[in-house]
């Protein structure tokens, strides 16, 4: 028999990339679960996890473990669930911005997908205005999304700052208009971008919008110009351009809105884990 306890530690490694950062997210001791690791690689007689110098990765035989793992995974929440007497049930519409989606939403969801496997989860992913603007309109129950300083709607994830990114900045630079990634309107990072060049007399050009981070990725690493992200979310493969190159960016909120007449137990419950587990994987 397989131990759950190490493969939900073997599923939090692979999603985590980090021995800590998986410990954090699963409220363990990073030895605790170096041991359930090195225990499950015992009892199957393979090795699962391979290091280099940056993270973890999946083996071959890790990789033909991580879907059987998620599934037995997914049946024990179910029959928890099953016998749980006051289990959560029902649907939940949430909308999420485009960048948080490409760099924590699965750790922050996962979790509660599992824990929760009777309540029926509807993504939409767009630009947080797009977003807000739906929620107005009562498509979606609950927002994952970025705000500007100062304004009052919703729940205070975190904060964090802009940062310009190219992939050579000191070419880009030279070229003339700064030559902008952006994501369409109503972008809130787009304002922001466009608001510090225009207060400090910058000229600039759009030479590219799309409203897939993807896109703009792909177009900032092939060198057309320069793109504006959080911090923390700055695409691998491109560089923070250095101090007083370029005007000051204001921070950005990421928040959450729940919209009024939304199933309140449902709202509460994920947002107290997209809480607790964004926060802990910002302190780790």
């Amino acid at each position: 028999m397989l131990d759950l306890s190490q493969l939900r530690s073997f599923v939090a490694v692979e999603q985590m990339g980090s021995f800590t950062l998986a410990a954090e997210r699963l409220g363990l001791g990073q030895s605790t679960v170096s041991q359930h690791i090195q225990r499950l690689e015992t009892a199957l007689g393979r090795k699962l996890l391979a290091r280099d110098t940056h993270k973890v990765m999946l083996t071959g035989d890790g990789e033909a473990l991580l879907s059987h793992a998620r599934a037995m995974l997914s049946i024990e929440g179910q029959v928890q669930s099953l016998f749980k007497s006051h289990s959560l049930r029902g649907s939940l519409r949430l909308g999420v911005s485009e960048d948080f989606v490409t760099s924590q939403l699965p750790a922050v969801l996962e979790d509660f997908v599992r824990s929760h496997p009777s309540v029926d989860l509807e993504l939409t992913v767009a630009l947080s205005g797009v977003l807000y603007e739906m929620q107005d309109n009562g498509e979606i129950d609950l927002v994952l999304a970025k705000r500007r300083l100062g304004d009052a709607r919703g729940k205070l994830v975190y904060r964090e700052p802009l940062v310009w990114l190219a992939r050579d900045p000191d070419r880009v630079l030279a070229s003339g208009p700064l030559p902008l990634i952006a994501f369409p309107p109503p972008s809130v990072t787009r304002v922001i971008a466009l608001e510090a060049l225009g207060r400090n007399g910058v000229p600039w050009r759009i030479v590219c919008t799309c409203g897939s981070l993807s896109g703009l990725t792909a177009a900032a690493r092939a060198g057309m110009g320069v793109l504006v992200q959080p911090r923390s979310m700055a695409p691998s493969g491109l560089k923070e351009i250095a101090a007083g190159r370029l005007p000051v960016l204001e921070d950005v909120e990421f928040v959450l809105v729940p919209r009024k007449g939304a199933d309140q137990a449902l709202v509460s419950a994920l947002s107290e884990d997209i809480l607790q587990k964004v926060r802990g994987l910002r302190s780790a």
